[in-house]
C-alpha cells in the first residue's frame, strides 16, 4: 500500500496562504477530522520543550489544531509524560509549569495541559506488545484512556534515534520514566583517558549512578538507567554509548512502544510533523542549536511511519546550512541525520516500524 501524506509549504502571498490557513486544510485534507468524534477526549500530544530550549512547535499552531478538535465535537486536552531525567519537566508540577511558560496555557491554546503519566510518572496503563524486546508495554494513563489522539511534532535530530518525528512522539512522548527506562537500556561506557574529573556528569545523574573520585568519575553500570544526560554535559566527551552494539536495539524498543501508544487508537488518530527549525538535537536539551537545513514545510498524516519516512526525505533532499552542526559541505541527498549523530540508524525506525505493522514505508505526498 501506499499511504498519503500531505504537504503544505511556506510560501505565502496572502491570508489564505497562512500557517494557520494552511494548518485548517491539511486537518481536513488528510482526513483527521473524520479521526475525531463527537464528544471525544482527545489527546493532542505535543512536546513543550525543555526549559532553555525555543524550537518547539508554537503554541499558536497548537490552538488552531485544538480548534478544529472542537469543532468536531471533541473536547482536546494538551498532553506530554514526565521526563527520565531532572530538568524542568520530571514531574507533573515543573512540567506544567515549564509548558505555560513557553506559551501553552490556556488562554493561548484553549485546552487544559495534562500531564499524562500522573503527578510524579506513577499513572500507567500496562499493554500488551508480544514483540521483539517486549511481551508488554507501559503507557501513560491519560494517553491510553483518551479516545482519540492528535500529534504534533516538531522534526529534528536526535543523538539516539537519529531523528524525532512521530514515531519518536509515539513511543517516549507517549510512556511514563519506567517504559523510557526500558527503552534507553544501554551500556554506558566511561573512557577514563579522557575523563578530567568536573563532575558535571555527576551533578546531572538522575540515578546516582556516577561517582567524582580524586582524578576521574567512575560509573556503576547496575546503577546507570542509559538516559545519556552525562553525555549531554561532558566537556572532554569522555561518556560514550557503545554504539555499534546499543543503537539498534534502541530503536526497536522505541518502535514497539510507539505500538503500544496506538493500541485502541487505530483509525483514531493524525499526525502532523513540523519541519522548521530543524535543529540536531531533540527539545529535551536546555538549549536550541542552529537548524541545519533550511525551514520547509509541514505534513500531516494518518500514518506515523509515512509521515515520518516523507519528512526524513525532505530534509536529506536540502542543502546543509553553513555555520550548523552539520557540515556545511553535506550535499542534497545525503543523508543529515547520520551526518550530525555519525553512528545512529535513523532508517531503522521506518523499516522495523513497517514490520510491525504501524504504517508503511510507501508514501506519496499531496501538497496542498
Amino acid at each position: 500500500m501506499t499511504a498519503e501524506v500531505f504537504f503544505a509549504g511556506l510560501r505565502a502571498r496572502g491570508d489564505a496562504d497562512s500557517r494557520v490557513a494552511k494548518l485548517r486544510r491539511l486537518f481536513e485534507s488528510a482526513g483527521i477530522d473524520r479521526c475525531i468524534h463527537e464528544r471525544d477526549l482527545c489527546a493532542i500530544k505535543v512536546h513543550f520543550g525543555e526549559r532553555g530550549c525555543d524550537t518547539y512547535v508554537n503554541p499558536v499552531h497548537v490552538r488552531q489544531l485544538v480548534d478544529l478538535v472542537k469543532a468536531e465535537g471533541g473536547r482536546p486536552f494538551l498532553t506530554d509524560t514526565g521526563t527520565l531525567y531532572s530538568g524542568g519537566r520530571s514531574n507533573a508540577v515543573d512540567h506544567i509549569t515549564t509548558a505555560v511558560g513557553h506559551g501553552f496555557d490556556y488562554a493561548v491554546v484553549g485546552a487544559p495541559v495534562i500531564i499524562a503519566d500522573g503527578i510524579r510518572g506513577g499513572h500507567i496503563v500496562e499493554v500488551k506488545a508480544g514483540r521483539k524486546h517486549f511481551d508488554r508495554v507501559f503507557i501513560a494513563g491519560d494517553i491510553a484512556a483518551a479516545d482519540s489522539m492528535v500529534v504534533v511534532s516538531h522534526f529534528k535530530g536526535h543523538m539516539l534515534a537519529g531523528f524525532g518525528g512521530a514515531i519518536k512522539n509515539l513511543a517516549m512522548g507517549c510512556s511514563p520514566a519506567r517504559g523510557k527506562r526500558e527503552m534507553h537500556r544501554a551500556h554506558t561506557l566511561l573512557v577514563p583517558d579522557r575523563c578530567r574529573g568536573c563532575g558535571n556528569c555527576v551533578d546531572v545523574c538522575p540515578a546516582g549512578a556516577l561517582e567524582l573520585g580524586e582524578e576521574r568519575v567512575s560509573l556503576d553500570k547496575e546503577k546507570c538507567i542509559g538516559c545519556g544526560e552525562c553525555m549531554t554535559v561532558c566537556l572532554q566527551s569522555a561518556i560514550e554509548f557503545d554504539w555499534t552494539v546499543d543503537i539498534p536495539p534502541f530503536v526497536e524498543r522505541m518502535v514497539e512502544y510507539a505500538c503500544g501508544a496506538m493500541e485502541g487508537k487505530e483509525g483514531r488518530a493524525g499526525f502532523f510533523n513540523f519541519l522548521l527549525s530543524i535543529t540536531p538535537d531533540c527539545d529535551c536539551v536546555p538549549w536550541s542549536d542552529a537548524p541545519i537545513v533550511p525551514d520547509i514545510g509541514i505534513l500531516a498524516s494518518q500514518d506515523p511511519v509515512a509521515v515520518d519516512a516523507a519528512s526524513r526525505d525532505l530534509v536529506n533532499r536540502q542543502a546543509g546550512l553553513p555555520g550548523s552542526l552539520l557540515q556545511a559541505h553535506h550535499r542534497p541527498g545525503e543523508d543529515k541525520f547520520t551526518g550530525v549523530w555519525e553512528h545512529t540508524r535513523g532508517e531503522l525506525q521506518l523499516s522495523y516500524a513497517e514490520e510491525c505493522g504501524l504504517g508503511e514505508r510507501k508514501y506519496r505526498i499531496v501538497e496542498i
